[in-house]
């Protein structure tokens, strides 16, 4: 329970936790942070880790010089990459051990089947903006490895998903992180970078589900 109570407060209160330890561990911070990223992104049952919210008060700490820019950028970046590579493969190994019973409950051979053709199709632009909603970078890549999505296609746009993400989130903390009204309301903005891609995803599932009962 208080693992709990602590990463719900870390969430929410991200910018006083890693200054805290900034302050207190130095250098360590990037390794730290490179973990929640890569957990974050590679580790599908850890979807409700802070990504959006860390990586802006990560540029914010940048701006203020107390962390470097450059070095946060390409250690994140890789986290990024490698998580969702990860999460991938997990999806790889674990789809043809479930679907290849095709006389169990589990296996369902025309969703399959569509879900591979879609990311055939989608699954570029899917990996790229999925980066910047919280629950589905987690389970895109996921679905991705289950659907047997070509690797080379999958890695590529993993890569430029993943630098597209970090480097426009930390530099967008890096310029207002110095300005005493931004400092002032960081967490009003970690809220906002927490509920409103979630509204976005909910709103979206609304209106396709409303949508097909229309067609049916």
């Amino acid at each position: 329970m208080e693992l709990v109570t602590f990463l719900v407060d870390f969430i929410l209160h991200v910018d006083v936790h890693l200054h805290t330890f900034v302050t207190n561990y130095g250098n360590w911070v990037y390794a730290l942070l490179f973990l929640i990223i890569f957990v974050e992104t590679g580790v599908v049952v850890m979807p409700f880790l802070p990504g959006d919210s860390l990586l802006f008060v990560v540029g914010a700490l940048c701006g203020v010089g107390l962390m470097s820019y450059p070095l946060a950028i390409g250690l994140l970046w890789v986290a990024a990459v490698l998580g969702d590579q990860t999460n991938f493969t997990i999806g790889r190994w674990v789809g043809p051990r479930v679907f290849q019973w095709e006389q169990s409950r589990l296996f369902n051979r025309a969703a399959f089947d569509q879900a591979h053709a879609f990311y055939e199709k989608y699954g570029g632009i899917t990996i790229i903006l999925a980066r910047f909603f919280p629950f589905m970078r987690t389970f895109v890549p996921f679905v991705g490895g289950v659907a047997d999505m070509n690797r080379v296609r999958f890695t590529a746009y993993n890569v430029i998903g993943g630098g597209i993400w970090v480097v426009g989130i930390v530099t967008a903390g890096f310029f207002p992180g110095s300005i005493p009204r931004v400092k002032e309301n960081l967490d009003k903005i970690i809220w906002g970078a927490i509920l409103v891609p979630g509204v976005i995803v909910l709103a979206g599932a609304g209106q396709a589900r409303r949508k097909g009962a229309a067609r049916a």
